[in-house]
């Protein structure tokens, strides 16, 4: 489910107040970035639940790509092979095409890896991903997007930011867990292998590489759980709530 329709309320940061729409006169955007199977995704589909919000998860745009790109035999590190896929799905870009199962096999996430790195790429998927935010799909009041370069780059001036991580070693066992049933002889040591590559290609890119921007609020999942990450989210957006508020209030 990329969008969530249910209403944010003010209630969700101040318990005891009034229900009050809190994003009337401005959508709120929350950036959530981490690198592969961190838990950046599952929290950021449910943060969009709970606050009412859309959800965009980015990284699938680049997978969308990186697929079309292997299936017209193009090389995903070439942007001559990767410009006609690019506007394949620029042209049939929705959410049904976003939650295409096949964008999900280790393959096409080595791919997407490699497209990101492409500077044209990253420029034209950047603009979809900003009138995302800046302009939410069907009224919503905010948006929640999650990738490796949301709160650095996509949406340098969001309003909660944060950089969500996790040991290699969980991570790896994550994603396997996620994948096995998919993917016939998947092991635990090749997904590994895959998760390290992957957060070298992305910390060393050279256009929009995978780091916590200095705002961030940098939150380690290896030891806790779903409900966990997000009540701790939610205490993260709490306080801003409230230090905004306060300033406010004293100005």
């Amino acid at each position: 489910m990329l969008m969530s329709q249910i209403n944010f309320r003010r209630t969700d940061f101040v318990a005891g107040q009034q229900s009050e729409s809190l994003s009337a006169d401005k959508k709120l955007v929350i950036a959530i970035d981490g690198p592969a199977a961190s838990g950046k995704g599952t929290l950021a589909r449910r943060l969009a639940e709970r606050l009412g919000f859309a959800y965009l998860e980015t990284g699938a745009l680049y997978r969308a790509v990186a697929l079309a790109t292997l299936e017209i035999g193009g090389d995903p590190t070439q942007f001559k092979d990767v410009a006609p896929a690019l506007e394949i799905i620029k042209r049939n870009l929705t959410p049904e095409l976003l939650e295409n199962a096949a964008l999900r096999t280790p393959e096409v996430s080595a791919a997407s890896s490699q497209v990101a790195a492409l500077p044209e790429v990253r420029e034209a998927l950047r603009n979809y991903q900003r009138a995302f935010a800046l302009t939410p799909p069907e009224g919503f009041g905010g948006a929640v997007l999650d990738g490796r370069d949301i709160g650095t780059v996509v949406c340098p001036d969001a309003d909660i930011k944060l950089f969500v991580t996790a040991t290699p070693e969980v991570r790896a066992q994550r994603r396997y867990a996620e994948s096995k049933q998919a993917c016939d002889g998947l092991t635990l040591e090749k997904v590994a292998a895959d998760i390290k590559a992957r957060d070298a290609r992305d910390a060393a890119r050279k256009t929009s590489p995978m780091r916590a921007a200095e705002d961030a609020y940098v939150l380690d999942t290896t030891s806790l759980s779903i409900p966990e990450v997000l009540e701790e989210t939610m205490a993260v957006i709490r306080s801003k709530f409230l230090e905004r508020t306060a300033a406010r209030v004293s100005a």
